[in-house]
């Protein structure tokens, strides 16, 4: 059972309020419901958000929690006169201050892009997106050079998830290249690779971990085997130790701190937030 309800509202998409609410629940040993209301962006769908909140709470006999980044003030006003929860406007918290402090006002935007279709940051996050996909695992040799990151390490240490991760979260184009036992025979980078280099980083994983991820996609098989993975391992480190490529283990880490680490270790010039 669910120990208490939370909602996120928003006259967006609510994923600020959602990522930024989920932040801090983590914090706490609790096992709460998720309620997204999003595009809550007219007074008439803010005073349905009220009844539902405020439905909850009857139901519940618990207050629910409810993370809000409304920025129409009309709107807001209807949740912070009939809501029934506890109310935490996290634009609110943040921006009057900061309004304060810097002497200006907020544009009061809703969501990230205001008009997507005008927005170049937003077109350089699908671009970035778009290579990303067409760079995975090796398919394609092009345009390396517009590469940002080139992801290498064996069949599924996590380089495709990093690199979509780095495309649509940082608007990072980021390919990726599996590390074969051909290559280990060459004992060599695969030759597509080699002019660039200073933008490769390494993911690695421990033959046990990867053993287990294998064999759910291809059970008994060679591939999956411990003892195959523990060869492609530690000839894929080896590789990147000759080369002097910076890489890390991706054994206990989440994409999000594969991705913090490399983007550390590369530092681009360029970032999309």
């Amino acid at each position: 059972m669910h120990s208490r309800t939370v909602f996120f509202v928003s006259d967006g998409t609510g994923i600020t309020a959602e990522t930024f609410g989920n932040a801090i629940l983590a914090q706490f040993e609790l096992k709460p419901r998720h309620v997204r209301l999003p595009f809550v962006d007219s007074v008439d769908k803010a005073h349905q958000a009220v009844r539902q909140i405020n439905h909850t709470a009857e139901l519940e006999g618990k207050r629910p929690i409810v993370f809000t980044t409304l920025v129409n003030m009309e709107v807001l006003r209807v949740l912070q006169a009939g809501c029934k929860g506890m109310l935490l406007d996290m634009f609110g918290t943040f921006v009057n201050p900061l309004e304060v402090e810097l002497g200006i006002k907020s544009n009061h935007r809703i969501g990230r892009f205001s008009d997507v279709s005008r927005s170049k940051e937003y077109n350089e996050r699908i671009e970035a997106i778009n290579f990303s996909l067409a760079h995975d695992d090796g398919q394609s040799n092009r345009d390396l050079e517009s590469a940002d990151v080139i992801l290498v390490g064996v069949s599924r240490s996590g380089k495709t998830p990093t690199s979509l991760y780095l495309a649509m979260q940082c608007g990072l184009k980021a390919a990726n290249y599996p590390l074969i036992p051909e290559d280990f025979e060459r004992r060599q980078l695969p030759p597509a690779l080699v002019p660039y280099r200073k933008k490769i980083f390494g993911l690695t994983i421990s033959p046990e971990r990867l053993s287990e991820i294998r064999s759910e996609r291809r059970p008994n098989s060679r591939y999956a085997s411990i003892e195959n993975c523990r060869m492609e391992v530690s000839e894929a480190e080896a590789m990147m130790r000759r080369a002097g490529i910076r890489w890390l283990s991706t054994t206990t880490k989440s994409i999000e701190e594969i991705a913090t680490t490399i983007l550390q270790e590369i530092r681009p010039e360029r970032l999309v937030y």
